[in-house]
């Protein structure tokens, strides 16, 4: 169990951090770029679950995956060597819990004849927003994966979060009535002024 006695060290007054194996690396290095955006993802949700009390299994989906994406960050902060396995991982588990509980809301959701707009209720809007900032995780994630070893798992989990998002913003958006569609040139007329 991790202890924190002391909350500042002075260790990035010179603009490093420390990785989870002890590498001292730049604030800005690509990995630190990645699971600090997973660390954002999980703010956001944080503040979706102000807005979820009267939906007891969307924020328990939350708390779950709030809990999952510190183990993503701590994932991502050990640099993985193919031949090592040491460290916290995501585990397939953790995707399939995801794409189970992606199955059971679509089910009950009607098709969509469009894209929906971020929008609705404010449970949903912030989830529109915490799956735009997922996807940014993802893409710093697979860039990563190009330079550096990365857990597969890894990618994978964060992929279908963004998914698990979006349809939980729209079961939360009351089984998608609330869903606001794009109306694709709704706006291109000319105005008169």
């Amino acid at each position: 169990m991790v202890q924190l006695t002391r909350i500042y060290t002075r260790g990035g007054d010179k603009g490093k951090t420390s990785l989870g194996d002890g590498r001292r690396v730049a604030k800005h290095n690509l990995r630190v770029e990645a699971y600090g955006s997973v660390d954002e993802a999980n703010a956001v949700i944080g503040l979706v679950r102000q807005h979820t009390a009267d939906s007891a299994s969307a924020d328990a989906m939350l708390a779950r995956i709030q809990n999952d994406l510190f183990d993503l960050g701590a994932d991502l902060c050990i640099p993985e060597a193919p031949e090592e396995q040491g460290g916290l991982r995501i585990i397939q588990t953790q995707i399939d819990r995801l794409e189970h509980e992606i199955d059971a809301m679509n089910a009950q959701l009607p098709p969509l004849a469009s894209f929906v707009l971020p929008g609705g209720t404010a449970a949903a809007a912030q989830l529109h927003f915490g799956r735009t900032v997922v996807r940014r995780a993802e893409r710093l994630i697979c860039q990563l994966a190009e330079v550096e070893p990365v857990n597969p798992l890894a990618v994978a989990y964060i992929n279908r979060l963004s998914d698990h998002l979006f349809v939980l913003a729209r079961h939360l958006n009351k089984d998608g009535d609330k869903d606001i569609l794009w109306v694709p040139g709704a706006t291109r007329q000319s105005v008169t002024v």
